[in-house]
């Protein structure tokens, strides 16, 4: 199916459920599409990174997107991460995400050498015109150095090149001076802004993004279309009711023990913990070399899900 213009509500990140020994489970996948569409996603998207997509080899991302593509059957779009280190790498991955069905890309700049915002402009161009989908900017500062700041995103999307960005540096400040400058330009009707700050979803909405794109939301889905729909109908309490428990929840991430594993592999465990203890997937297993998360860990993620009623 095609893109809205420009795309709004919620479109969680999925997660990439493996087996033991490290394949795609297609199966748990097509369950997790479930799982999310049934709640009321309004798009989903498959290889970002808390789809691990940094961790895959081409295959499995392939395998992977190919899985989800099936299982959404032209229900809602499908966005498909492209992120790699240069321009070569990303279009051979938009052109093989094109080839599968997805309906949209998600690329961020190029990163491991440091690139001009000439360059970067010129970067996301060449996507664009390389693959022929509607292209979406990943900022994500944690990873990746380059900022997506305005002086790189107004030309792009006044130009057509970019459909719109996901922002996951946590800057609130300068989300809503990008949303502010967007609309004097008279452009947020075709350019959409979507948060991947899943804790202050509430002010995103507030300060006019389109839409949430949160790693929690494969746990929850339901709780951030209930956060969503409240924000639209100016339900601002309520927003801020469901906000609040879903920061709670969100603690699940942190149960690992950092002097042994690593944040993202904390976060991402507890995301396909809770997963496994829904139901929702076969295996919590997370990509090599994260370490798994030990037993008093998992007792953890099932206390928080029982606190915010999800078991």
């Amino acid at each position: 199916m095609g893109l809205p213009v420009p795309l709004s509500g919620v479109v969680p990140p999925l997660c990439t459920p493996l087996t033991p020994s490290g394949e795609v489970d297609t199966r748990s996948l097509g369950s997790l599409v479930e799982h999310v569409l049934a709640a009321g996603a309004h798009a989903v998207f498959v290889l970002g990174s808390s789809g691990e997509t940094a961790y895959l080899d081409d295959a499995r991302r392939r395998t992977a997107l190919r899985a989800a593509v099936d299982a959404v059957a032209g229900r809602v779009p499908v966005l498909a991460g492209v992120v790699d280190m240069t321009t070569a790498r990303v279009l051979d991955h938009a052109r093989a995400a094109a080839a599968l069905g997805a309906d949209a890309l998600v690329a961020t700049a190029p990163f491991y050498t440091a690139t001009h915002p000439v360059e970067v402009r010129d970067h996301f161009r060449r996507i664009r015109a390389g693959a022929g989908l509607p292209l979406i900017a990943y900022d994500i500062p944690s990873s990746v150095p380059t900022r997506l700041d305005a002086g790189i995103l107004l030309p792009l999307a006044e130009d057509g090149t970019l459909a719109g960005l996901k922002d996951s540096s946590g800057d609130l400040g300068g989300l809503r001076r990008l949303l502010v400058a967007l609309r004097r330009r008279g452009l947020d009707a075709s350019f959409a802004v979507l948060t991947g700050s899943e804790l202050a979803v509430d002010g995103a909405l507030l300060a006019g993004a389109h839409g949430v794109v949160p790693g929690l939301g494969n746990v929850d889905p339901a709780g951030y279309v209930r956060l969503y729909e409240h924000a639209r109908a100016g339900r601002w309490a309520e927003a801020a009711a469901e906000q609040d428990r879903l920061a709670a929840l969100f603690a699940l991430t942190g149960t690992g023990d950092l002097a042994g594993m690593s944040w993202s592999a904390s976060a991402l465990g507890g995301f396909k913990a809770a997963l496994h203890l829904l139901g929702v997937i076969d295996c919590p297993a997370t990509a090599a070399p994260q370490h798994p998360l030990p037993g008093a860990a998992v007792d953890a993620v099932r206390h928080h899900l029982a606190e915010a009623g999800l078991l």
